[in-house]
């Protein structure tokens, strides 16, 4: 029998963490609902049968007693899609974590819904690998998003390069009406939403602007997936798709787990694709371009897209400047980086394009790249030897 923990972060989604609704010693359910939302957040669902061995304000931690992970508790029949989505815990699964009952409830009359098919981050490859083993499920959820918000169109914005995923969407879509594949450029971010909504409908948001603004709503691949699974087989988000890639024995390119129960330890998925190759350095959880450091005890949620091993730090006592962007990695990322080297961060400025909304800094053009040369004489005069940018052309 396996004894295998699953640890369930109670913060899965924008907005407060969940509560949760469980005790010490219950036995749960596959499917089952053990966290409640708060405000926005999201309800969360055991992956396994098993029984509550801890409750804390940030997680909740299950002993699994059976290893049966096919079958699962239902949700409920619910009323609209939108219902569906809130009952099941859906998120946008690419890594933002936003509440997709929310957006299904948009109305749109006559507007557009838009499927994130970009993959963006280098190594990522579990959407891509999604589509073209099952690219019918993405063109179901696009057909449930258009329904729910009333949008007219629906469009499926991929990258040319992954042909074979675009090949088999297109056969999917001669059974459908108003739905159709975009390409994007190849370039980094074209996963970003106001790119997409740019190169898709021709419409320049503004930073801080939504979709909505261009009447679209955008939904990223497995989050689609994740909503045909609620309406049509009451599925509860309990799995999630990931890419396992870095310095791993049999991952260095990138090695994709469809369906790994949430709650899941990051280190069964490093071992499960051939270990660590040594020497190796951080693990982080997400892309290389925007993703956080995390331990190999680190559990899976329902954003979790990459666990990527990272090479050694290199060792640079050197001065270091940084240049964070919105599109790469920020300050804070940034200067973690430089502290691993074993330097000193004495100067740091952000990207030109970067622009204070809200006081939040955003890029104005996200994916078209200004030269930094006046940011590096910057940092250059502020005592900096090399420089760290988080910019995502340079």
């Amino acid at each position: 029998m396996s004894m295998k923990k699953f640890k369930f972060i109670l913060k899965m989604a924008v907005g407060a963490p969940s509560k949760p609704t469980v005790k010490i010693n219950e036995e749960v359910k596959r499917g089952q609902c053990i966290a409640e939302p708060i405000s926005l957040g999201c309800k969360i669902h055991s992956s396994v049968n098993g029984v509550v061995k801890k409750v804390t304000d940030t997680y909740i931690e299950i002993q699994e007693t059976e290893g049966n992970l096919k079958d699962y508790l239902k949700i409920k029949k619910c009323e609209n899609i939108s219902e569906y989505a809130f009952e099941a815990g859906i998120v946008g699964s690419g890594g933002a974590g936003f509440p997709s009952y929310v957006k299904l409830s948009t109305k749109l009359n006559g507007g557009y819904v838009l499927a994130n098919a970009a993959e963006c981050e280098p190594i990522l490859s579990h959407n891509v690998e999604l589509m073209e083993k099952n690219p019918e499920i993405l063109v179901k959820g696009v057909k449930y998003a258009m329904e729910s918000t009333g949008a007219s169109k629906g469009y499926i914005a991929i990258k040319s390069h992954h042909l074979k995923a675009a090949m088999g969407i297109g056969k999917v879509l001669k059974n459908y009406e108003n739905i159709e594949i975009k390409w994007l450029p190849n370039m980094y971010p074209a996963g970003d939403e106001r790119v997409i909504v740019r190169e898709v409908l021709g419409v320049e948001l503004l930073p801080g602007e939504l979709p909505s603004k261009a009447d679209a709503v955008v939904f990223n691949v497995e989050t689609l997936k994740n909503l045909v699974l609620a309406i049509e087989d009451r599925k509860p988000v309990i799995d999630k798709d990931i890419t396992v890639g870095g310095r791993v024995v049999n991952a260095e390119k990138g090695k994709v787990f469809l369906n790994v129960p949430i709650g899941a330890c990051v280190k069964e998925y490093i071992e499960k694709s051939g270990g660590y190759i040594f020497p190796y350095g951080e693990i982080v959880a997400g892309g290389p371009f925007t993703g956080k450091t995390i331990t190999e005890d680190s559990s899976i949620t329902k954003t979790t897209g990459g666990v990527l091993v990272a090479m050694p730090f290199p060792n640079d006592k050197r001065k270091i400047g940084i240049i964070a962007c919105e599109c790469g990695a920020d300050e804070k990322r940034l200067t973690e980086i430089a502290h691993g080297m074993g330097g000193e961060v004495v100067a740091e400025t952000r990207c030109k394009r970067m622009v204070e909304i809200n006081g939040r800094y955003r890029c104005d053009k996200p994916g078209i790249c200004p030269g930094q040369a006046e940011k590096v004489l910057l940092l250059k005069r502020q005592g900096a030897e090399v420089i760290i940018t988080g910019t995502c052309e340079d």
